[in-house]
């Protein structure tokens, strides 16, 4: 499984599944479209923290920094 987030992208989505996490917590969120945003929170913080998202790999797309090489 190779890296392909970078900071900003882990911790935008990080943030957006706190904010999930708060409405439904507190009751702004319930019923099917809670139930839908409570897995889109927790995926977004599994692939946050495994620096992973499948859902990149069928587009190629990496959002971590080139680093350069010597």
């Amino acid at each position: 499984m190779k890296k392909n987030m970078g900071t900003a992208d882990r911790v935008i989505r990080v943030l957006i599944a706190v904010v999930i996490g708060i409405l439904l917590y507190t009751g702004e969120l319930s019923g099917t479209l809670g139930t839908i945003l409570g897995i889109f929170a927790v995926v977004f913080l599994l692939t946050s923290a495994f620096s992973f998202c499948p859902a990149y790999l069928p587009f190629n797309i990496s959002t971590l920094k080139k680093t350069a090489s010597k």
